[in-house]
């Protein structure tokens, strides 16, 4: 097969992973409702927590999480042993490159889901599946982050703000404070960034109704801080 097909067909392949509306099958399924027309109206695990419940909220979030990494993984590696049909000037080498752009679409699909009328969840979860495995430290040290806010705030979205943010910024720690080797970090650092605003964009509501004191929160979670 031409490698440029070859890449389109990884990439067409890994959007529609991402497009998969996990919470959508799943409320309609076993609830017998769309998850879209309850809660936020979001189809994403927050929402899914909210209105299906804790149960069903994780294993929205563990598939969703799935999502990401199948495209950098069983998805991407379609085109392993070819070249890809374009001068590489990053660091990497083909197939990481490859990875990463897979990666990217299902975190695409995902937000813009063409099962769903193009309007999908947030991508938090889908792109915390494609960085475990192009960045496992950050992956564990924003997992951490989200982990303390959500135990001290209760709020999901305000965890997933802190962790998209932080993203970035213990990378850049590591190799400019600590001196940590990172291959290819001139290159990564701008994927994560970029990947980090993204995330921030779909979350912009939420940061709105956050700094209005509007923002739905689950009790439960709030392990500390509790009145």
């Amino acid at each position: 097969m031409d490698p440029i097909v070859r890449l389109v067909v990884v990439t067409i392949l890994s959007y529609l992973v991402g497009s998969i509306p996990t919470a959508v099958i799943v409320s309609k399924r076993f609830f017998g409702f769309d998850i879209r027309e309850k809660g936020s109206g979001n189809m994403g695990s927050t929402n899914a927590f909210r209105v299906l419940g804790a149960k069903w909220g994780i294993l929205v979030q563990i598939v969703d999480t799935l999502k990401g990494v199948v495209a950098v993984t069983i998805v991407a590696y379609l085109f392993h042993g070819e070249e890809i049909p374009f001068p590489n000037s990053t660091p990497f080498e083909d197939m990481t490159l490859v990875r990463i752009i897979c990666g990217v679409t299902a975190v695409l699909g995902h937000i813009f889901s063409a099962f769903v009328g193009f309007k999908g969840g947030k991508g938090i979860n889908t792109a915390a599946g494609i960085l475990i495995g192009i960045a496992p430290v950050e992956v564990a040290v924003i997992a951490g982050l989200f982990l303390l806010t959500v135990a001290f705030s209760g709020y999901i979205s305000l965890g997933s703000i802190v962790a998209a943010l932080a993203l970035p910024t213990t990378m850049i720690a590591r190799y400019n404070i600590f001196g940590v080797n990172i291959e290819g970090y001139h290159t990564v650092i701008w994927f994560l960034v970029g990947l980090s605003l993204l995330v921030l964009y779909t979350h912009r509501v939420n940061i709105q109704r956050l700094m209005k004191g509007t923002e739905s929160k689950f009790p439960k979670l709030q392990i500390f801080g509790r009145k």
